[in-house]
């Protein structure tokens, strides 16, 4: 009986797509897992005021990120497609679409939202907010302004209130200061980027191997916005973004940091997917 449980353990350690259902240890240092939350099929970009053939492409990715750290787990932005509306292996809403649901790539990756201990929106728009009921345990970090327009009535039509409604009654901490340092050590800090909504906010790493990096909410939503210094006409607060951004490129600029722009397409098929990860 012993031997059969022996060859059992070697086969699944040789077989990944099996070894990694298995429950993840916390990292000795700080891990970045990146989930294909789906795609966005954008056409216009006249509100980005950005011609067509200005951008390499008009489709948008949606990207959701877990970061493990030794600490706890933090997921950063939740998708568009919450995974209880999947009907045959696929997942639509609005003009997006997904094919396979985050709790599955969580899964693959050695992880449940069981065990996610900080929930972080960059901000409350639709395609950011999917499965945000999945972690609805996890404590909360957003802006108190965010959360109220979020809860607001009527509700906002960039939303579907639907998909966060069970963080009404969750563990709450509104972050007040220009930047919130989650775990005390500097490696994962949610910094205020208002503007495009209310409460905004960008996610800064320090990762051991990999370095520095932001994650950029939708502080940009094309890489062509950035290089070509255009601000949407559909912005909260345009004259904040502008203020948000000056302030993240020049931490950029310090640090060298690059920026992941989660809803470039191009970019974003580039980045490794869980469960790969980056340290």
């Amino acid at each position: 009986m012993k031997k059969a449980f022996f060859c059992l353990a070697v086969l699944l350690a040789a077989v990944p797509g099996i070894a990694q259902q298995g429950k993840a240890r916390p990292p000795k240092t700080p891990r970045l897992y990146v989930f294909d939350c789906g795609t966005l099929y954008a056409t216009d970009t006249s509100n980005y005021q950005l011609k067509k053939e200005e951008v390499a492409t008009a489709t948008m990715s949606m990207l959701c990120f877990l970061i493990a750290h030794p600490k706890g787990n933090l997921i950063w932005d939740a998708g568009a497609i919450p995974d209880v509306s999947f009907k045959g292996g696929e997942g639509t809403m609005r003009n997006s679409k997904s094919t396979k649901t985050l709790t599955a790539q969580m899964a693959e990756a050695g992880y449940s939202p069981a065990g996610i201990k900080y929930l972080a929106l960059s901000h409350f728009h639709w395609d950011h907010v999917g499965n945000a009921n999945l972690f609805a345990n996890a404590t909360w970090l957003t802006p108190k302004a965010e959360r109220d327009v979020m809860f607001g009535d009527p509700p906002s039509p960039r939303t579907e209130p639907a998909s966060f409604s069970a963080l009404k009654n969750s563990k709450t901490v509104f972050l007040s200061k220009d930047e919130y340092d989650v775990f005390g050590d500097k490696t994962v800090i949610i910094r205020a980027a208002p503007g495009h909504s209310p409460g905004h906010q960008v996610l800064y790493l320090k990762l051991a191997k990999t370095g520095p990096l932001v994650l950029s909410g939708d502080l940009y939503h094309y890489p062509e916005e950035r290089t070509l210094n255009r601000v949407p006409t559909t912005e909260f607060n345009a004259g904040q973004t502008v203020t948000s951004r000056a302030a993240v490129e020049a931490y950029i600029q310090k640090t060298g940091a690059p920026i992941w722009i989660q809803h470039d397409f191009t970019g974003s098929a580039k980045l490794k997917k869980a469960p790969q990860f980056y340290e």
